[in-house]
């Protein structure tokens, strides 16, 4: 496979699509509040888990409150980075920093958009890589890609991180896999995938020299085999977990709990891994009430994802991918709590929109077109419904 410039003007039309679906879930969202009498910018930057950013980017850490059933929820169970860089643009710009989050989201939606074209474009070529990312900013919930919440910021980070582990730019994938630690728990999805691409680059060059072929160095010519190159790769590797690490261990440090501490933070929320049990739980009870129509698309929702995840199996992604796309749904379906965030956990698992975008660059483009813009439309309606309602938890 020919190496891909990736300069702005080759991905300049996948940003101009993910802008104009973004644009249009914000202008959806403007004419409703006019309606409704909501502030689009409070439900943007100033509820829900902005706030808590927010509030850390302002105070730092210290913040809980305790619920009347014993509860205690922590600010501790936010990652710092998006808190960080929302204080670094406020200082520049004099935003406040539910404002300030809004402009690093929009940063690192454009930012993730790119990434999500970097891969689909190494696999599959511009086109599919288009479709990658307006399906991606079409999501149901794509309007959290433009909150003031990590989900933005993080697909950017992981997004490129798997880019540079699949050209075998080790010390890029590594330093980005940090990144991507310090903003959401699910950065390990990122962490293992760097090193499933280490493991196997290294095993490549492994039977390259007892076959006594030179070994590959240069610009990856197959993304399922990038190269190892010694050093790098294992430094690359070694700073992949190293921001999600820093912080964990803070945290024990500072609550005394130990390297559970993060764990005990979580368990305040009601967060856990319990394989799926609860959400299963909670599904059969509304599929046992009068609320069964919820439920139905619940199961719907489930049996789609699990679908698509098998689809991109068949489709033969590279195993870095499929480890860290793997890892984000197994931690989103199988948390024990906060079941209506489920969507929005999903948001990074970007490497599933590659199935359907395979299949969309094989349809005329007017066609295909015509079919985004529904699902762009769709999208933006439900988003708006969605914030003006029950929102993000």
């Amino acid at each position: 496979m020919p190496v891909k410039d990736l300069g702005f003007r080759r991905a300049a039309p996948a940003l101009a699509v993910f802008a104009a679906v973004r644009l249009l879930g914000l202008t959806v969202l403007a004419v409703w509040g006019a309606v409704a009498g909501s502030s689009p910018h409070t439900l943007l930057s100033a509820r829900w888990d902005s706030l808590w950013y927010a509030r850390i980017a302002a105070e730092g850490y210290g913040y809980e409150i305790v619920l009347p059933d014993g509860d205690v929820h922590s600010n501790l169970a936010f990652f710092p980075l998006l808190p960080w860089l929302e204080r670094g643009v406020s200082a520049v710009t004099g935003l406040s920093y539910g404002s300030a989050g809004l402009v690093v989201s929009v940063l690192a939606g454009l930012a993730a958009a790119w990434g999500i074209f970097a891969v689909a474009d190494l696999l599959h070529g511009r086109r599919t890589a288009v479709f990658a990312v307006a399906l991606w900013a079409a999501l149901p919930v794509g309007i959290v890609q433009s909150m003031a919440y990590s989900e933005a910021l993080f697909t950017a980070l992981a997004a490129w991180a798997l880019y540079g582990a699949l050209r075998g730019r080790w010390l890029t994938a590594g330093l980005l896999a940090a990144g991507a630690g310090l903003t959401r728990p699910v950065g390990a999805a990122v962490v293992a995938a760097v090193w499933v691409a280490a493991v196997l680059a290294w095993r490549s060059g492994e039977r390259s020299r007892q076959a006594g072929l030179p070994l590959q160095t240069g610009p990856v010519q197959d993304a399922a085999s990038p190269a190892w190159s010694g050093g790098r790769a294992l430094v690359g590797a070694l700073l992949a977990p190293a921001g999600a690490a820093a912080y964990v261990l803070w945290v024990g440090a500072h609550t005394g709990g130990g390297l559970l501490g993060y764990l005990d933070v979580q368990a305040g929320w009601g967060n856990g891994f319990d394989g799926g049990w609860a959400f299963a739980r909670f599904v059969g009870a509304k599929l046992a009430s009068s609320a069964w129509p919820a439920g139905l698309g619940l199961t719907t929702g489930v049996v789609l994802v699990l679908w698509l995840y098998g689809a991109c199996v068949r489709q033969r992604q590279p195993a870095p991918l499929l480890v860290y796309c793997g890892i984000v749904v197994a931690l989103a379906l199988c948390a024990s709590g906060y079941f209506g965030s489920k969507p929005r956990l999903l948001l990074p698992a970007f490497p599933l929109m590659l199935v359907p975008a395979v299949a969309l660059a094989r349809w005329r483009t007017r066609r295909a077109v015509l079919v985004l813009g529904a699902a762009a439309l769709a999208s933006a309606v439900y988003g708006a419904f969605w914030l003006n309602g029950s929102g993000p938890p």
